[in-house]
């Protein structure tokens, strides 16, 4: 799912004031409607980015307002989600539910939710999800301008929401409709706790640029990897190719394996008919090996420190600096990225290693 800026031209009192109608709709949207209704209600807001709208199950992100509306088999709206940055301020009873510090709404939602004798439970991203409400939260790094104007990481995560219908509320992100727009399956499941892992315990590994990364080459088939790492993989995920339409989908092609003890996972490249081999690394920031770059430790650390000292040692060497898709600093030089990581309500930084010929997608 790409991240969509629009926030930079709205002053705090600009953003709508939305009251959550559990199950039945939320602000000036209801549950069934079709998308000229919902376009209608925000006053003809477009759906600047799209996929399948009109045309039975789809999604549509209404960007100038912060809100996706997603629709179900007979193109009626089922899921509504409230981006964090930009989206409506959506309240439930005296809850704010969005832009928040995660902690704090999840303990207003369990004040709530004993209150009125509610079960709540912990979605795939570890936060609290209410079926009775038709609310399953979730929580994105924060955004903010440099003093001199240009996008910057923030250390903080700040709460979004999903809103869905009774249809949906039992598992909305299990649901199809809402998988066409975000897909969670292939997502590491989380308990609701982010442990990090102490300097001290972090091994060190030496990065080659373009080469290798710790006890890792680029080139390894994934035997190699495990081998090097002494660990098998936690979560093994790919995909199957397509043939001709007239053909079985195809065979089943590895794209990365996770190393939970290493605090790694491994990337493959794969060309028609050959193996996978290892074209990326990611170290995780939460439990991954240290990686230095001249000096700047890169792994476990705050992100707007990490970019700081990373933009600056790139614009004094003229190695260029470039972004991810998913808004990840880093070096067409180097073909390495800085993640971000989330710890609970803080995130802490990661890196992606490549070779060469890798071309980073988020």
């Amino acid at each position: 799912m790409g991240v969509e800026v629009h926030w930079w031209n709205k002053k705090p009192g600009e953003r709508a004031q939305w009251a959550l109608d559990p199950l039945v709709g939320v602000g000036p949207l209801r549950f069934g409607m079709n998308s000229d209704e919902v376009a209608s209600a925000m006053d003809g807001a477009i759906a600047h980015v799209s996929q399948g709208l009109g045309s039975g199950k789809g999604w549509g992100s209404y960007t100038d307002w912060g809100v996706t509306g997603i629709y179900g088999a007979d193109s009626g709206l089922v899921a509504v989600a409230i981006d964090a940055m930009d989206g409506p301020l959506v309240r439930l009873r005296d809850i704010e539910l969005i832009a928040r510090v995660p902690s704090e709404v999840c303990a207003d939602i369990q004040d709530l939710a004993h209150r009125e004798g509610t079960p709540v439970r912990v979605n795939w991203s570890g936060d609290p999800e209410v079926e009775a409400w038709g609310v399953s939260m979730g929580a994105t790094q924060e955004l903010g301008l440099s003093s001199e104007g240009y996008l910057q990481r923030q250390d903080t995560m700040i709460t979004h929401a999903l809103l869905v219908g009774s249809e949906l509320a039992e598992d909305p992100y299990g649901s199809e409709p809402v998988a066409y727009w975000w897909d969670v399956s292939d997502e590491q499941l989380n308990p609701g706790t982010w442990p990090v892992r102490a300097e001290e315990d972090r091994p060190r590994w030496d990065w080659t640029p373009l080469q290798s990364i710790g006890p890792l080459r680029f080139g390894m088939n994934p035997q190699q990897v495990s081998s090097a790492l002494d660990e098998q993989p936690a979560a093994r995920l790919g995909r199957y190719s397509f043939g001709r339409p007239w053909e079985n989908p195809g065979e089943w092609i590895l794209s990365h394996d996770r190393f939970d003890k290493a605090g790694v996972t491994a990337h493959y490249a794969c060309g028609p008919g050959g193996p996978p081999t290892l074209g990326a690394v990611t170290v995780d920031g939460l439990t991954g090996p240290q990686v230095e770059f001249e000096g700047i430790r890169l792994i476990g650390m705050s992100v707007q420190a990490v970019d700081a000292s990373l933009m600056q040692r790139l614009e004094e060497s003229g190695m260029g600096i470039t972004f991810a898709c998913g808004g990840d600093l880093g070096s067409p030089g180097l073909n390495m990225y800085v993640r971000a990581n989330r710890a609970g309500d803080t995130v802490v930084s990661g890196a992606r290693f490549c070779r060469a010929e890798w071309e980073d997608h988020g």
